[in-house]
C-alpha cells in the first residue's frame, strides 16, 4: 500500500539504519534509497534488506532524486508514497493510522504527522507561505526583530492539538496520496535542495487538504545545515530565489489569500479557546 523513498549523501549508517528500522510496517511495500553520493557502503548496507532497492545516482538534487523512486511507482497500485529524510525516525505503527485515517478522508492529498526533536522539543513543521522577509532577509536583521517575523511565520500562535489545513508543510516525512501527482506532476528538478517541500506542497493544496496531523509523532534529528555551512546556506538562497522568482516576490495573490486563512482560522481557535477558559 505505501512505498517510501530516501534520499541519501554520504549518510551516516548508523542514522539510515534507525530510519529503516522505522519502515518495518507490513503497509510497506518497497523502500527506494536514492544515493545521491553513489556510495558503495551504502549498497552495501541496503543489501541486507529485502524490501530495500538501491539507486546509485549522481548528485542531482533532492526533489530530483525522489523523482527516481516517485516514477517507478506513478503508474503502480499502490496508493501513497512516503518522501522521508534519512534522519527521521519513529514507531512503526503510525503509519498504519495513518494510511487509515487518508483511506477515510479521500480530501486529504498530503500529510505531516507532529514532529520532535529527539530532545523533545517541538519543531514548527507547519508554516505560513513564506515571504521573501521570512526566507532571505530575516538571516540578516537583529535577532530580536527576526523573533517577531518567526512568530507569525511559524505559526506559533496554533497549539497544534487539532489537524489543520496548511499550505506549507517541511519536507522530513511528506505522506502523499500518489494521486496528487497526476494533477500537479513531480518534484521541480530546478530546485536543487530546499524549497522543493514548498514548492510541491503549494499545487497540491489546490486540488486537496494538505495537512498538519497532530495525532501521531515523529522525531527528526535535524541539523539546519544552511545555517551553519556557508556552501548549504548559498544552495538555499539559490532556491529560494528560484521559488520567488516562480511564485512571486512581493505579489503573490495566492499567498496572500491562503495564508490569511489560515490565519484567521488560529485566531478563531484562540477565541474559543479563550472563552472556554473564562
Amino acid at each position: 500500500m505505501i512505498t517510501v523513498s530516501i534520499v541519501t549523501y554520504k549518510t551516516n549508517l548508523e542514522e539510515l539504519s534507525k530510519c529503516l528500522q522505522s519502515l518495518t510496517s507490513s503497509f510497506i511495500s518497497q523502500i527506494y534509497v536514492i544515493d545521491n553520493s553513489h556510495q558503495q557502503y551504502i549498497a552495501d548496507f541496503c543489501q541486507q534488506y529485502a524490501n530495500v532497492e538501491y539507486i546509485g545516482s549522481d548528485n542531482v538534487g533532492y526533489g530530483a532524486g525522489h523523482n527516481q523512486a516517485l516514477r517507478q511507482v506513478l503508474d503502480s497500485d499502490k496508493k501513497y508514497h512516503l518522501v522521508l529524510n534519512s534522519d527521521v525516525y519513529f514507531e512503526p505503527s503510525i503509519l498504519e493510522k495513518i494510511c487509515r485515517y487518508m483511506d477515510e478522508n479521500s480530501d486529504v492529498g498530503q500529510l505531516i504527522p507532529n514532529t520532535i526533536y529527539p530532545n523533545g522539543d517541538l519543531q514548527y513543521v507547519c508554516r505560513l507561505l513564506p515571504t521573501p522577509v521570512n526566507l532571505i532577509f530575516r538571516r540578516f536583521m537583529p535577532k530580536m526583530i527576526a523573533k517577531v517575523f518567526d512568530h507569525r511565520f511559524l505559526l506559533k500562535d496554533y497549539d497544534r492539538c487539532k489537524a489543520m489545513d496548511i499550505p506549507f508543510l517541511l519536507g522530513s516525512f511528506m505522506f502523499f496520496r500518489i494521486d496528487c501527482f497526476h494533477k500537479v506532476g513531480l518534484f521541480d528538478e530546478n530546485i536543487f535542495m530546499y524549497m522543493e517541500d514548498i514548492d510541491i506542497t503549494r499545487p497540491i493544496h489546490k486540488y486537496y487538504k494538505t495537512l498538519f496531523w497532530p495525532y501521531v509523532t515523529i522525531v527528526h534529528a535535524h541539523k539546519a545545515e544552511s545555517y551553519k555551512n556557508k556552501e548549504m546556506l548559498r544552495i538555499h538562497m539559490k532556491s529560494a530565489v528560484k521559488y520567488f522568482n516562480k511564485w512571486g516576490w512581493l505579489f503573490d495573490k495566492e499567498r496572500t489569500r491562503w495564508n490569511a486563512q489560515v490565519m484567521s482560522t488560529i485566531e478563531r481557535e484562540l477565541e474559543l479557546s479563550l472563552a472556554k477558559n473564562k
